[in-house]
């Protein structure tokens, strides 16, 4: 499945809204079915360089859905997608680089996906997930730490949860290995999602 407006919340929060406050959404009963929204979630990656320092990056567009199952976590399920031309390292030059067949080819390769297919309950708001990851061509699957961040209704009365997981890939393993075999760039990638999701109307 294929798979940022703080001063109006702010001015809402305080009661500076020109329309009643809507009626409080109700906590959700059965499963729920959630949208991610891209304006409030990150992914953010990290990789060593010339292994003196560390260096961070995002993409900036993901979207996805989550459906919970509250009487049986192991039915949870999780599915993003990244438009793998949204990287941004803070340097246009770098970034096209990234987006060239030497990394990411965006081109050839538009879209990263990771679809669950096992979620295994690990402690209060926490679970183990696994899953498939799709990358420049090559799909493996990858395992992550998933922590419900928490729920409940926004300003405006609708239901939203977070999540974040976090997990380490080789890039190499996913045909990526520019820089890799002179140590410009470190081979482990460190990856952090935080999703925060609306929950769809019934």
């Amino acid at each position: 499945m294929k798979a940022l407006l703080v001063l109006p919340l702010i001015l809402l929060g305080l009661g500076f809204s020109a329309t009643p406050a809507p009626e409080p959404a109700a906590a959700p009963e059965g499963i729920e079915h959630y949208t991610v929204d891209g304006g409030h979630s990150s992914i953010v990656f990290k990789v060593q360089h010339f292994g003196l320092s560390n260096f961070y990056g995002r993409f900036n567009e993901v979207s996805g859905k989550i459906v919970v199952d509250p009487d049986d976590p192991t039915a949870n399920e999780v599915e993003v997608e990244i438009n793998a031309a949204s990287i941004d390292t803070n340097s246009k030059g770098r970034d096209d680089h990234l987006k060239s067949a030497d990394f990411f080819d965006v081109e050839q390769f538009p879209v990263i996906l990771f679809h669950s297919t096992k979620v295994r309950p690990k402690g209060k708001d926490a679970m183990q997930l696994k899953g498939y990851l799709e990358l420049h061509g090559v799909r493996k699957e990858i395992e992550a730490q998933l922590h419900h961040i928490g729920s409940g209704q926004d300003s405006r009365g609708r239901y939203r949860a977070g999540y974040e997981a976090r997990f380490k890939i080789k890039r190499t393993d996913f045909g990526m290995g520019y820089g890799a075999d002179k140590g410009v760039l470190g081979d482990e990638v460190e990856v952090i999602v935080a999703l925060e999701a609306t929950r769809d109307s019934e």
